[in-house]
């Protein structure tokens, strides 16, 4: 079961779930030809990840690793870990600043009460700004999410800045489904505007 947690006012993932019935991730056979691996979601979303990338967790928060990771099992603002989230309906539900719930409208994904550590360096704190691109961006075949970015900045408990990202987001609110990405994922846009529907 996964649990989210309040600790140092970010959302933690308590215990790491087996996928669901609705969330499933299905390696890659042995043949040496695979290059993709598909991730099944719910609302029959198939992503085709690269054999590369590895999946953890499950059901309503799937963390996708696709590079150096200190602790893929971390929770959602782990610094140190390439990845990029799949978020469903209950985090979703408590993902929005204060962890109210989640609406791409008022404010990025920030299940947090106070500054959650930056991405890139857990000593600095992170702090995100109004969305500078917003709009939609094709999800597979006749579908589209709403997509925003965040300019985010990690800064000094001072305010001092010591360096940007910008936390990418794809919501799908009929299938509730949100992907977060803090690293600029290579990539990631080609495996979302080719995912597939059944």
């Amino acid at each position: 079961m996964i649990t989210l947690v309040a600790v140092a006012g970010a959302a933690v993932l308590a215990a790491q779930a087996p996928a669901s019935a609705s969330s499933s991730f299905v390696p890659p056979s042995s043949s040496s030809a695979a290059t993709t691996a598909p991730l099944r979601l719910r609302g029959g979303l198939t992503l085709d990840l690269p054999s590369s990338w590895q999946v953890y967790g499950g059901g309503d928060q799937i963390r996708v690793v696709t590079g150096a990771c200190a602790r893929p099992r971390g929770h959602y603002f782990e610094p140190n870990c390439r990845s990029f989230w799949v978020m469903g309906t209950q985090a979703i539900k408590t993902g929005g600043e204060g962890f109210q719930p989640y609406n791409p409208n008022q404010g990025p994904f920030y299940p947090a009460v106070d500054v959650a550590p930056c991405a890139t360096d857990p000593s600095l704190g992170q702090v995100l700004g109004k969305a500078v691109a917003a709009g939609y961006r094709p999800f597979g075949a006749r579908h589209k999410a709403r997509y925003r970015v965040w300019p985010g900045r990690c800064v000094r408990d001072n305010g001092e800045q010591k360096s940007v990202f910008s936390q990418r987001e794809w919501y799908l609110p009929k299938e509730r489904i949100l992907i977060v990405d803090q690293w600029n994922t290579p990539g990631l846009t080609t495996v979302l505007k080719h995912a597939t529907w059944s």
